[in-house]
Formats: C-alpha cells, sequence, structure tokens
C-alpha cells in the first residue's frame, strides 16, 4: 500500500503543498528560501547561515551519498528545515556514517519530501522569499494562516550560532596567528586557514576591538552568518576600531559588516543568492569567477561610493556587489564563499591575498 501524505507546508502566499515527513517531525515557521546546488546537502544542513530558514533543494534526489563524520560544516547543525522533491535513505557511499533523516532527527530538524520543488522554486523567485510553516496533514489552512501571521521572523540569529566562548584551531609550523570573529563560521573556512599555515583563536562576535588587540594577532577574519547585517551592531563598532590596526578578511557577512562599518548601506534581496553556480566578475583582473552563495542581503553599490571603499568583484547576473577593499586600511571582502566544499575553486586565491597581506605588514615591521 502507497504511503499517505503525513505533513504539509503552507506558505505565506496563502498555497500548501503535501509531501511525506523525514527527520523530525515537528511544527516550526520559518523563513523559506532555495539552493541551486546540485551536491552539498550536508554542508548546507550544518551551514550556521540556514539558521532559521527552510531550504528548497532544486537538485531532485536528495540523500544518496548519506552524512560522512568529517564534512561537516557546524558541529551542531542549526537550519530551520528541508524540502526535496526525492528522498533517498539507502546511501551508496563508503565513506557515510548516517543518513540524512538520521541526522535531522536528532538535531530536531524537520524534513518533508514528495513535493513539487520546480513549482515552489518558481513561486520563491516570483514573489520573493516569504515564511512558511511545516506542519500536519490535517491542519485546516485557516489555522496554519493563523500561526504565519502571529509569529514574526527572529533576528537574533548570530548570537544563537557564535561559539559562547574562545576556541582554538591550531596548525604545526605555524606562520601566523588569526582571531576569527564567529558570526556562524563554517569549519571548512578554519581548515583554509589552517592549511596556509595560520593558528586561528575562534572568538565570539561580541568580542570587543580591545579584547582582539590584547591577543596581538597578525590579521583578523569576519566570519559569514544567518540574519540581518543591520543586527549585527558589535561586530560593526569592532570593525570600526581595528580597521588600519590589522589586516581584516570577511567573508558573506563579514563583507556587508565592513561595508556597514565604512558608512555604505545594506538591503534585502527579492530571494537571496544560493547555490554553487553563481558568476561573478573580479574588476581587478576582468575574470569571472564561478562562485558559491548563501546570502540573503547585499551591499547598496551607490552607498560605497565616498566611504574609502573600491567595489572589486560584481555578480553577472543581478550586479551585485561582491566584494570591496580599502588597501589604505588593509581590509578586503567578498560576497561569496571561496572556502566552499564541495564547490568552485575559482576563489581560492582570496585566502592567499590575506596571507600575503599578513606576510607585507610583517616585513615592514
Amino acid at each position: 500500500m502507497a504511503r499517505k501524505y503525513d505533513v504539509k507546508i503552507v506558505l505565506e502566499n496563502g498555497t500548501e503543498y503535501p509531501g511525506y515527513s523525514f527527520g523530525f517531525k515537528t511544527e516550526r515557521v520559518c523563513e523559506i528560501v532555495f539552493n541551486t546546488s546540485m551536491v552539498g546537502y550536508q554542508e548546507i544542513v550544518s551551514d550556521p547561515s540556514y539558521t532559521y530558514q527552510m531550504v528548497v533543494m532544486t537538485y531532485p534526489l536528495i540523500g544518496n551519498y548519506g552524512i560522512t563524520d568529517d564534512d561537516y560544516e557546524t558541529k551542531t547543525p542549526t537550519i530551520g528545515g528541508m524540502i526535496v522533491r526525492e528522498y533517498n535513505d539507502m546511501p551508496s557511499n563508503f565513506r557515510y556514517t548516517k543518513t540524512l533523516s538520521e541526522v535531522l532527527e536528532e538535531n530536531g530538524i524537520p524534513g518533508i519530501y514528495g513535493v513539487d520543488t520546480r513549482k515552489l522554486t518558481r513561486v520563491i523567485r516570483d514573489e520573493g522569499s516569504q515564511k512558511v510553516i511545516i506542519c500536519d496533514i490535517d491542519k485546516p489552512i485557516s489555522e496554519a494562516m493563523e500561526i504565519i501571521n502571529a509569529t514574526p521572523l527572529k533576528h537574533d540569529a548570530v548570537s544563537v550560532v557564535s561559539c559562547k566562548k574562545r576556541w582554538y584551531s591550531r596548525t604545526s609550523s605555524h606562520k601566523f596567528n588569526v582571531v576569527a570573529v564567529d558570526c556562524g563560521i563554517k569549519l571548512n573556512i578554519i581548515r583554509s586557514l589552517n592549511s596556509r599555515g595560520c593558528n586561528v583563536t575562534i572568538v565570539p562576535y561580541n568580542t570587543t576591538a580591545e579584547e582582539i588587540d590584547f591577543m596581538k594577532p597578525d590579521g583578523v577574519f569576519l566570519s559569514n552568518g544567518p540574519g540581518d547585517p543591520e543586527d549585527v551592531t558589535p561586530v560593526i563598532e569592532t570593525v570600526k576600531k581595528l580597521r588600519g590596526k590589522y589586516p581584516i578578511f570577511g567573508i558573506c557577512l563579514g563583507h556587508q559588516l565592513i561595508s556597514l562599518a565604512y558608512g555604505a548601506k545594506t538591503y534585502k534581496l527579492k530571494f537571496g543568492h544560493r547555490g554553487g553556480n553563481h558568476p561573478v566578475k573580479n574588476l581587478l583582473n576582468g575574470k569571472i569567477e564561478i562562485t558559491s552563495q548563501n546570502h540573503s542581503y547585499a551591499v547598496d553599490p551607490e552607498s560605497v561610493r565616498g566611504t574609502g571603499l573600491e567595489i572589486t568583484h560584481m555578480n553577472i547576473l543581478d550586479n551585485t556587489v561582491e566584494g570591496v577593499e580599502c588597501t589604505a586600511d588593509k581590509i578586503f571582502s567578498v560576497q561569496y564563499h571561496p572556502e566552499s566544499a564541495p564547490g568552485p575553486e575559482d576563489s581560492g586565491y582570496l585566502f592567499d591575498r590575506f596571507i600575503d597581506i599578513m606576510k607585507g605588514v610583517e616585513a615592514n615591521a
């Protein structure tokens, strides 16, 4: 006998999509977004930037290679939920240690499959990101809409995912000491710094500039993370105090926070950028990079004028700002993810550039 629908999602626009549950069965309201990556669902599930978001995977088959202990981007996933077309609970991968459903269940994350994800993606593309509820199939749509309307989207995501105490990731024969401000940092960023000879001290997002000064780092890194950058005022203030003192490199949310610290403005995109196939033009050398992205907000290009920042990268698809720098202050950032794994490898040079800036400071000391 065919399995009956046991769960559904209801969008803020009043439409509903029935399906089958996997992972942890619960009722939850999130923001719905989509991701166009063909692989990497484990990295997506464990990326802290998806906190409070329910992700529609446009690639139809999810779960087929399971979950591997070595491939997490954070130890405790905080994604709001997963929406997929076809879920495979019998992985074919010699490295897998758990199924995707088992990991979601352990971390209290709901999933739904059997949904027409092509139609759902077009709705988000045309109408924009919106609230969604995942609930029991028998819940009347009127009740679901009442819950959606009464549930505001949260603004405390960075404080939820940031570490509470500093911690260390060391490497042998290190050359530099980097302080990484954790707004929801991905582990592969730390791995990328370690592999280039950096000992990394990861600190909470609300660590003060004075505390970072006391650590005497060779450079400061500002991480990715979830939510509206204007909510993360502690990091904006820290950047204002540290700019010009140390080489600073920011990725994703870190890029937006650097821009805000210099006086630029940010705004929310209609449906964001999420996936491993976004073309970005490097304005410094004219090259095109294929990039991996995950963000809802962007820097207003007009607002960058007169701030002391220069726009270095632009998105070819929609002309959004993808990178800025201030060479005088030894500070630069990109909106996309050069560390993305799995993902394009076009942008790994950005970590090398950070190393080169720190080398230059050392040589001139």
